[in-house]
């Protein structure tokens, strides 16, 4: 499956939504892979006493993350619901810093996109958190 998915025109012509509002946005992405970056921003710290993000930003990074890479993999853009994605954060992340969030899409059946990723602040042998999920597309993917 390859299409003509861009994620680049996807984040700039978006418009509102949650993740505009976290600030999230493109990094890289390859054929079945998206790699999105969340800016440290005061307003998503979790812990006022250490500066250190709150998880649901981090989550809904992944979300996008894993769907992008979903929508890559296709090469087109398919509406679709997450149907389950485990998270496991293995630290807290690094105050100050972004926070990269590579999702990838490893399996596509008509219905199911299976998917996985990590997100880390800088470097991807010290992840933060290490998501696996699955997608759906009511109307199906193909």
């Amino acid at each position: 499956m390859s299409g003509t998915f861009d994620p680049r025109r996807f984040f700039e012509h978006r418009f509102g939504g949650h993740g505009d509002t976290l600030g999230i946005d493109y990094r890289a992405h390859g054929a079945d892979w998206a790699e999105l970056m969340l800016p440290y921003d005061a307003r998503l710290i979790g812990d006022p006493a250490s500066g250190v993000l709150a998880s649901g930003p981090i989550l809904a990074l992944m979300d996008m993350a894993t769907s992008v890479g979903v929508w890559l993999r296709l090469g087109a853009f398919k509406p679709h619901a997450t149907l389950d994605l485990r998270i496991d954060y293995l630290r807290p992340a690094t105050p100050g810093k972004t926070v990269i969030g590579r999702g990838e899409c490893y399996r596509i059946t008509r219905s199911i996109a299976f998917v996985r990723g990590q997100a880390h602040d800088g470097d991807p042998s010290d992840p933060l958190a290490n998501v696996a999920g699955t997608f759906m597309a009511v109307e199906g993917y193909f």
